[in-house]
């Protein structure tokens, strides 16, 4: 097909999708709003500095503002659309504070006067110790991790932070899933990011979590975002709005030659807010493989050892001015250099009935370079005149450069080393326009928006023979090397209305994709072109129940909520394209280029409860029903077997849409603070999955798979924080066996020094040395185990210096150690 026609067919899209763009109401004028007041001790009447004061939308729980009260207590929040508000205080060993505040015409400025905070304190020996705000905050349909105050991250990637995520799991690779499913949406506060999930791109295992304030997992999002994903990962970046130069840096090392760096500064001054920040990596991990495999009369063993070392660095710049009262613009531009290198051992064994057992001794290496150079601006717009009217437009490009050679020798057999390279060039463009317009009273707002991303990527895949005669030299084989090339093109547009009324919050939307892919390994092999526009309709509502607490600013103790959305995954390049890409010399993957997206059917009911004593209850029924599944399948390949027979089988993975699955389940999280100086979070999910496969050499399947995690914080002393975590993960179905169950304990120290300008933290994760991963494969002509032990019970001690105005708080960690090795080639 010509690109002639392929160009028109998307315009005749993006045509399409305009029709759901309604840009532009006449602006109403509206004055503008504000909240002021001034948080003192009940006890003391001395104001609270340096407290934490934000303001929600009543309708759904967003985020409107935030700020800090000053040296005498005051706050004030100005720049506010009129509408009902909730406001929120945090502050250390007091009793959290809510109030509703409605902004009107006639009343657009709100002046709440002293608010004065009950103390949580207690006398412990003479020592007065205080209670801290959760690290895990639910929302209806959302969950806020404040990295900030997760001991268990420190010195590690985003992916660290989200080990503690009920319903949230993360493999060796970095790829994070979310109820069973790794198809995620990433962005990067709010703004597409052009990454990826384990993927091509910036992944969340390149993600400082230094740099990261808070993670939001919005578990059914709506039409506004991408629908690509069964759920959203929004990644909000440290900011600082004082002025001046601060910033904080650190030095961490663990045990077994590990150790990082990084530094943060930042310089606000008058309209333009200067950031910068540098991290530094390099971590060595050890593991043990023993693999098993049985196909009629032959069976093989894999075991052995591996060395594995993560070499980064890691950089961000952001530029941050206001052009005027109502326009800003925003500029970033972060470098990541990644370099992975692999070297592992193994003894590899064959039997076949009747015959002696055959072994070889293998060797593979691994060497990779991953450059990353992201770019992204973006423009703001507001009028003064009519509160909540906003308009912002975002673009950038994601530049990915990969180098990945595999060398395999073995010292006896027909195929007595090879070696394959591959080069990968991904380049990623976006371009998003969003418009928010207020109804009338402010009674709710009408979001539409418009947006396109195009990914190119390019790549060969050599394959090098070992010559016999010279050792340690290889020739490249034509027959087995290949040159791909593949583009994808989605335009996209949305609608979404939201309406507030008698307690009760409703929001309906629609987003409209139109996908263009092709791809093709050079010479016409492998050719494939898909072109097809999806509609995605997504829906919620919430209300609150119970009797207002006028103690808490009027606020109800439950939250009822229903939402819907219809969600796709599309299959990614590697998936599609015909490129072998070996692990080791008995297993290989294989795309699959007539592979199809899969579509789901979300549903989601959210209940939160608020009880006497500050204990928080969400409880969250959810179902997910996927057709045209894509599922990942193991099989022998004969004919590589057969050439080999020193190596035994020879198993290849593909992908395949495998009929449809369902999975049905429950979660629960309890939180609350014992005592002053004691919290505890509590977590649980529990779900049925059911496979309907159409795959061959499988069967329909179901079973029940859950998880549970506990999560404690404690502060002895006024100074010390201390965590300890718990988790247990129960096995759960794949698409020809089951990954088996697995848990940990991780337990941290924190240290706050010299008036909390400096931190001490330290911390060990696994203490008990369980964790591992196991999975099982049994299929009729196949039945394999497989089992990995990689190094994750780390210690790890870090010092942390604050610069300027930037203290270390109550409960806030700004490091973390990485849980184990992970890398380009999962």
């Amino acid at each position: 097909m010509t690109s002639s026609s392929t160009f028109g067919r998307t315009l005749r899209g993006l045509g399409f999708l305009a029709v759901l763009f309604p840009l532009a109401a006449t602006a109403q004028q509206q004055p503008t709003g504000s909240v002021a007041g001034t948080l003192l001790d009940q006890g003391t009447g001395q104001g609270l500095p340096f407290t934490n004061v934000v303001l929600l939308r009543a309708q759904d729980s967003s985020f409107v503002a935030g700020t800090e009260t000053l040296e005498n207590g005051t706050f004030r929040l100005e720049k506010l659309g009129l509408g009902n508000y909730l406001l929120k205080t945090s502050a250390i060993g007091y009793q959290g504070f809510r109030r509703t505040v409605n902004l009107t015409s006639t009343a657009p400025n709100v002046q709440l006067g002293p608010i004065r905070l009950q103390s949580a304190a207690t006398q412990l020996k003479g020592v007065t110790v205080t209670g801290e705000r959760a690290t895990l905050e639910n929302e209806p349909g959302k969950r806020v991790i404040n990295v900030e105050k997760d001991l268990a991250s420190v010195g590690g990637m985003a992916t660290d932070v989200l080990r503690n995520v009920p319903s949230v799991a993360v493999d060796a690779n970095g790829a994070v899933s979310l109820r069973g499913s790794a198809n995620l949406t990433i962005l990067i506060d709010g703004k597409p990011s052009g990454g990826s999930n384990g993927g091509p791109g910036l992944r969340l295992d390149q993600i400082p979590a230094s740099r990261i304030s808070r993670i939001e997992v919005i578990t059914n999002p709506s039409a506004k975002y991408d629908a690509q994903g069964t759920a959203v990962l929004n990644v909000i970046l440290k900011k600082q709005t004082k002025n001046g130069v601060n910033g904080q840096a650190s030095v961490l090392g663990g045990t077994g030659d590990k150790y990082n760096a990084s530094l943060s500064l930042n310089r606000h001054q008058g309209k333009s807010n200067l950031s910068a920040s540098y991290d530094r990596q390099d971590e060595h991990y050890r593991n043990r493989t023993d693999n098993r495999q049985t196909s009629g009369d032959v069976t093989t063993r894999q075991n052995g050892t591996g060395r594995e070392r993560n070499d980064s660095h890691s950089l961000r710049l952001g530029l941050d001015y206001e052009l005027t009262p109502e326009q800003s613009l925003s500029l970033s531009v972060s470098p990541t250099w990644q370099h992975e290198q692999d070297l592992s051992f193994q003894r590899l064994s064959t039997e076949r009935t009747g015959q002696p057992t055959a072994t070889q001794l293998g060797q593979q290496e691994l060497n990779v370079d991953v450059r990353v150079l992201e770019n992204v601006g973006s423009y703001r717009r507001t009028w003064e005149a009519h509160k909540g009217r906003e308009l912002t437009a975002v673009g950038g490009a994601v530049l990915v450069d990969a180098k990945v050679p595999v060398t395999q020798t073995l010292d006896e057999g027909a195929l007595s080393g090879w070696r394959q390279q591959m080069d990968v060039q991904a380049r990623i463009y976006f371009a998003q326009l969003d418009y928010t317009h207020p109804l009338a009273g402010n009674k709710g707002k009408l979001e539409t928006g418009l947006k396109v991303q195009q990914q190119r990527s390019n790549g060969i895949a050599d394959l090098f023979a070992l010559q016999p005669d010279a050792p340690g030299q290889y020739v490249r084989d034509p027959a087995r090397s290949l040159a791909y090339d593949f583009r994808e093109t989605v335009p996209a547009a949305y609608a979404n209305f939201q309406r507030g009324w008698n307690g009760w919050n409703a929001q309906a939307g629609l987003r409209t994709e139109y996908t263009t892919t092709n791809g093709a390994v050079n010479g016409g092999q492998g050719k494939f072109q898909l072109d097809y526009l999806g509609l995605f309709p997504t829906a919620s509502i919430s209300r609150g129940l119970g009797q207002a607490d006028s103690t808490k600013g009027g606020a109800q103790p439950q939250q009822l909520s229903f939402s819907y959305a219809r969600r796709l995954n599309r299959p990614n390049f590697m998936q599609q394209l015909a490129v072998p890409l070996y692990q080791d010399p008995r297993f290989y993957r294989l795309g699959n280029p007539s592979l199809r997206a899969e579509f789901s059917q979300n549903l989601e009911v959210g209940h939160q409860l608020s009880l006497p004593g500050g204990a928080e209850i969400t409880t969250t029924l959810f179902g997910r029903f996927t057709s045209n599944a894509i599922q990942r399948l193991r099989n022998v390949d004969t004919v590589a077997t057969n050439l080999n027979p020193a190596a035994g089988l020879v198993l290849v993975e593909t992908y395949r849409n495998a009929g449809t699955t369902a999975n049905v389940g429950l979660e629960m999280t309890w939180a609350q603070p014992l005592t002053a100086w004691w919290r505890v979070q509590a977590s649980g999910s529990l779900y049925r999955t059911q496979f309907q496969t159409n795959a061959e050499n499988t069967v329909d399947r179901r079973a029940l798979a859950g998880n549970v995690r506990l999560n404690q914080n404690f502060t002895p002393t006024p100074t010390l924080d201390v965590q300890l975590t718990g988790q247990y993960n129960s096995a759960i179905l794949t698409a020809q066996g089951r990954r088996l169950a697995y848990g940990g304990i991780d337990v941290a120290l924190r240290q706050r020094l010299w008036q909390n300008r400096a931190a001490l933290t330290l911390r060990v994760s696994d203490v008990l040395n369980t964790q591992v991963r196991r999975s099982i494969v049994d299929s009729p002509d196949l039945t394999a185990s497989l089992y990995t032990k990689p190094e994750t019970r780390v210690g790890w001690l870090g010092f942390t210096w604050y610069v300027g105005a930037s203290k270390a708080k109550a409960g806030r960690i700004e490091a973390a150690p990485k849980g184990g090795g992970g890398g380009f080639g999962g």
